[in-house]
């Protein structure tokens, strides 16, 4: 059974949500960054990142309900493989690890998988995003909501 999270680029995940028709992206930004900065475009793959916050604001205390939020919008379905992305892949890998022992916990296995560098990407030396990696960095489709 799988107990561990897996690292994955931005555009491998791409390629992996483009060839696996049972994998899927969950977005774990908070409502405000989804709305300001953008989201993953999947409409070419025929499917959209489900959006959850794994941290919520104004005080980015942890949704104590993720994993069961996340349950609820599979209805039931257990993917193949679960991508988290967040703004860096700091959150991201937070949630992918929360999400496979919550799994494991209920008997069932899914590769849960964290988007390094995230949305935005890692800091470059000035302090700024999307200069190093990241999604939006890699040229992957987004989109303003």
């Amino acid at each position: 059974m799988q107990n561990t999270v897996s690292e994955s680029s931005p555009m491998a995940a791409w390629e992996a949500l483009q060839s696996d028709d049972a994998a899927i992206l969950v977005d774990v930004r908070t409502m405000a960054e989804w709305s300001y900065i953008g989201i993953s475009d999947l409409t070419a793959l025929g499917k959209a990142p489900l959006l959850l916050e794994w941290m919520t604001l104004p005080r980015m205390a942890v949704n104590e309900r993720f994993t069961d939020e996340l349950s609820e919008q599979l209805a039931g379905v257990v993917p193949s493989r679960i991508y988290f992305l967040c703004r860096s892949g700091v959150r991201s890998l937070s949630a992918a690890r929360e999400t496979t022992m919550a799994f494991a916990a209920r008997g069932q296995s899914v590769d849960c998988i964290n988007v390094v560098g995230g949305f935005e990407g890692d800091l470059d030396s000035e302090g700024h995003r999307g200069k190093i990696n990241g999604w939006k960095f890699d040229g992957l489709p987004w989109r303003q909501t």
